[in-house]
């Protein structure tokens, strides 16, 4: 037994307006229509819901007591509706992000205050993880992912290029000495990844045209956890500038082998499931971090 919606709008329409015929009118549908729709409803149920005379229409016992749950369900369903479209006017509900370490620390969470002063209605939910997730399985809005995209099934927006450099302690450097060259690198404490061997190919050239492949002296699963390593002078790293900018600035970091840095760039992409809509809270926060980002060249 399957009763349709359309079902129940037609049997209250005709009871709130005591005919078939004024019903038919109401709903613009024709009186036949109208009184096919009622004998389905009376057929699945295996009752008789009214009495109908030519001059008015009374309801069984059981019609009255069906009247009550026929209201009930249109009403929440009438409400359900009401409350997804002012959410299409008013940005609201969880939004659940998920992205790398770094990039929560650094590029999300210091731009937090801004946006829940813009849009207060909705309520984040913040995860990071350093391997690629599956946004459906996690149950994530949107996922920051650095790197090449490889899943074609989802949808993504470029939030720009993330620069990648040489950098370590003042501390480190005075201790063990600063690299002249590339060669020097294979005498000195490197940091690197423990799982993400693709980042582990630093942007100077072992030969023309041919980037780095390190072994690393010390190896982490998190970019985060190899910049705070840096920073107490465990070693020498590579940084994307979003992670690196503010030690630069307060000199707790400085660019080794600045000039035969050669050019490295990971693209950084917003990605995000898209059926039919994308819901307005999704938007707001894609356009919000895009801004932010291409106005105060956060990346």
């Amino acid at each position: 037994m399957k009763i349709t919606l359309d079902e129940l709008r037609a049997w209250v329409v005709v009871v709130d307006t005591g005919s078939i015929t004024a019903a038919a009118e109401q709903l613009t549908q024709t009186t036949s229509g109208i009184s096919r729709a009622l004998s389905r409803l009376e057929k699945k149920l295996q009752t008789t819901l009214m009495h109908r005379t030519t001059r008015r229409i009374a309801l069984t016992e059981e019609g009255q007591l069906f009247l009550e749950h026929a209201r009930e369900i249109l009403r929440t369903v009438e409400s359900a509706e009401e409350q997804i479209a002012q959410r299409r006017e008013i940005p609201s509900g969880r939004l659940r992000i998920n992205a790398a370490t770094p990039f929560m620390l650094h590029v999300i969470v210091p731009l937090l205050n801004e946006f829940t002063a813009r849009y207060p209605l909705i309520q984040l939910e913040l995860n990071t993880d350093d391997v690629v997730i599956d946004l459906l399985e996690q149950q994530t809005d949107i996922a920051i992912r650095i790197g090449e995209l490889r899943d074609s099934t989802i949808h993504a927006r470029a939030l720009g290029y993330s620069k990648l450099r040489l950098m370590a302690s003042p501390e480190y450097l005075a201790k063990y000495g600063t690299p002249a060259s590339v060669a020097d690198l294979a005498n000195h404490r490197l940091l690197g990844f423990s799982q993400l061997e693709q980042h582990n190919l630093w942007p100077v050239w072992q030969r023309e045209g041919e980037f780095l492949p390190i072994a690393p002296s010390v190896s982490a699963s998190s970019g985060e956890t190899l910049r705070q390593m840096a920073v107490y002078g465990q070693g020498i790293v590579r940084l994307s500038d979003f992670m690196s900018r503010e030690d630069c600035v307060t000199g707790r970091l400085v660019p080794v082998l600045a000039d035969v840095t050669r050019d490295m760039h990971h693209p950084i992409h917003a990605v995000y499931y898209r059926n039919v809509t994308l819901s307005l809270r999704i938007r707001c926060f894609l356009d919000f971090l895009s801004e932010c980002i291409t106005q105060r060249g956060l990346l």
